[in-house]
């Protein structure tokens, strides 16, 4: 229906799918609609590219009223385009919103068109039921006036905040008004779009990937995170094309991949083809399938609930494939899908990277899961000689150490590293200057002060808002900043493009703080005395020397690595920091260590003993 006297264009947003399930809480969002005291208004519900559009369609026809229509996208183009389809197939003078999750109580209607009596306001807003913690207005609460104005769509930016995706351009047209009534519920469930992009709820980049199934590079922000343009990043890496060879493996990569997903392509450089499937549960900022740079074939995402169905796409999709090898990684988010896939096919040649943490699947109630792929794989590598060791001490009599290796598999690719490098702050204002990349773990307010009061400069790159420790900082940095301006700097993350020429201005990185108690004993090990840390390779590339607090009698990883490479600045106190970085200026012994060890710490440093690995298995 267009023109015709219709007050209100209604557009109700759903997309359905197993981890967004939209067309269940759709009946419930058209009779509230259906319910509203104000006539005079069409609705068009927006199917965003369901994969099964029946349950949708079946909810319109159940609703049985002709003002509501179903326009459905034939694959999911995200929420602008949805939105813009809305706008096109509707003409009424004004534009209200009501995502499929949510409710409108009888009178939401009539109170915002009331606001909107007035010629002067362009948008008016009703309040919710539940606050959603954020500073723009959700979709439910608003409506506005139609202008010219278009939503923002995937190709442009990705992110929560509807100010950027349309209210700011509205709102420059006119007056916000308020209807100072609560009219309409904002539905929190784990679903929601909101919650697949924010790193506060465990969302992010990655996850929203898997949900909606994009398997192009995005432009993409949270509210609660940094900036991120995979358009940018991954521009010359879409732009090759690798021929496999006659002799190349076909390589199935399983799990999820963590920050550096693109190292996968120094194998298809080799000759070898790679195909990837992927768990639904990864964390936000761990990359997984469909990929943002090309070159591995993707045979989609994996629901928990489809791990035990024999008849599940997944199973048929390797079958077909047949690989070589299977390669599965990375994290303890992606053991329950590595070990679904080793059980179903025991007889495809078997090599588990793992980096962290077993006492994650320990607390989550996985460790025999975990316990059973480390003892059936037909090799497994560690991020540490430590973690090796520690999995030969817990497994003992279960699994033959021959078949347990040392490879960090989220290593970086090299040519991050060719990049120039960026003078000394140092050289400047004669200061120590030591970044923080990532979550500051371990430093508090406390102990920045007294790196401040001794001169010592700490310059922070990592998460806004985060859950958990991920984002514990934020309690303290705004103290931090008031009382220490000129020595506490806060930056927004950065990616692999920028490690060199932005980190190269200082003189040391930090790595995570922490006391080890484990006294030599590796049963005693903790994630931190086991862990090889995502932000050692990114300072090594930049030349950067690591401080890490030293452990005298405790077994500590990274402790071991710096010390046999020369590339650690190891302290016990503010003091020692601040004389160690001095020296370091003075000399700039440990950033020369550091440019001879970086090319190490690269994934193509361990490619080809990791392919002679896949042969030796392959059948």
């Amino acid at each position: 229906m267009k023109g015709g006297g219709v007050a209100v264009a209604v557009l109700v947003p759903v997309h359905d799918s197993p981890l967004s399930p939209g067309a269940a809480f759709l009946p419930r969002a058209l009779e509230s609609l259906r319910a509203q005291t104000a006539g005079g208004w069409e609705a068009v519900v927006l199917d965003d590219g369901s994969p099964d559009p029946g349950p949708v369609a079946a909810a319109v026809a159940a609703a049985g009223d002709p003002r509501i229509r179903l326009v459905r996208l034939e694959r999911n183009r995200g929420l602008g385009a949805a939105l813009n389809a809305g706008l096109d197939a509707t003409t009424a003078p004004v534009v209200a919103y009501l995502p499929a999750d949510d409710v409108w109580t009888p009178d939401h209607l009539s109170a915002l068109l009331g606001c909107l009596a007035d010629p002067a306001v362009v948008r008016v807003r009703s309040g919710l039921t539940e606050p959603p913690g954020t500073a723009y207005d959700q979709l439910v609460q608003v409506a506005h006036r139609r202008t010219g104005d278009r939503w923002t769509e995937r190709e442009e930016l990705e992110t929560d905040d509807l100010d950027r995706l349309m209210w700011q351009r509205v709102d420059a047209g006119g007056a916000v008004a308020e209807t100072g009534a609560v009219t309409c519920s904002w539905t929190v469930h784990p679903g929601q779009r909101s919650r697949a992009i924010r790193s506060a709820f465990d969302g992010g980049l990655n996850v929203f990937r898997a949900r909606y199934g994009v398997d192009r590079p995005l432009r993409f922000s949270s509210t609660d995170g940094a900036d991120v343009d995979e358009v940018g990043r991954y521009a010359r890496f879409r732009s090759r094309r690798y021929e496999p060879a006659a002799d190349g493996l076909t390589v199935l990569v399983v799990g999820e991949l963590a920050f550096n997903p693109e190292r996968v392509l120094a194998l298809a450089a080799r000759g070898h083809s790679l195909a990837g499937l992927w768990t639904a549960t990864g964390l936000g900022d761990s990359t997984v399938g469909p990929l943002p740079f090309g070159d591995v074939d993707d045979l989609g995402v994996v629901d928990p609930a489809a791990l035990a169905d024999p008849g599940a796409a997944w199973r048929r999709a390797v079958r077909e494939l047949a690989p070589d090898v299977v390669w599965a990684q990375l994290n303890w988010r992606a053991v329950p899908l590595a070990h679904a896939v080793r059980t179903a096919f025991p007889d495809i040649p078997f090599v588990f990277t793992f980096k962290e943490a077993p006492q994650r699947s320990v607390v989550r109630g996985e460790w025999p899961v975990l316990a059973d792929l480390v003892t059936g794989a037909d090799a497994c590598l560690f991020c540490s000689a430590e973690e090796r060791d520690w999995f030969a001490l817990a497994l003992a009599g279960r699994v033959d150490p021959s078949r347990l290796g040392v490879l960090d598999g989220d290593l970086p690719l090299g040519e991050w590293l060719d990049a120039p490098l960026t003078p000394k702050l140092s050289d400047a204002d004669g200061e120590p200057h030591a970044v923080v990349v990532g979550r500051p773990s371990g430093l508090d307010l406390d102990w920045v002060m007294e790196l401040a009061g001794r001169g010592v400069h700490t310059h922070l790159y990592g998460q806004q808002r985060a859950p958990g420790t991920t984002g514990s900082w934020q309690s303290w940095l705004d103290e931090a900043l008031a009382r220490a301006p000129g020595y506490v700097h806060l930056h927004p993350p950065i990616g692999p493009d920028a490690w060199v020429p932005e980190l190269s201005r200082y003189d040391a990185g930090w790595l995570h703080r922490f006391s080890s108690a484990n006294g030599g004993d590796l049963r005693l090990a903790t994630w931190d005395d086991l862990n090889s840390p995502a932000r050692l390779p990114v300072c090594l590339a930049a030349g950067l020397p690591l401080l890490q607090q030293a452990n005298p009698g405790s077994l500590v990883s990274v402790e071991r690595v710096l010390r046999a490479e020369g590339t650690g600045l190891l302290y016990r106190s503010a003091d020692d920091v601040a004389d160690l970085l001095a020296e370091e200026v003075r000399t700039r012994t440990g950033a020369a260590a550091a440019m001879a060890a970086r090319e190490r710490h690269t994934f193509d440093a361990h490619a080809d003993r990791l392919v002679d690995l896949f042969r030796s298995l392959a059948h």
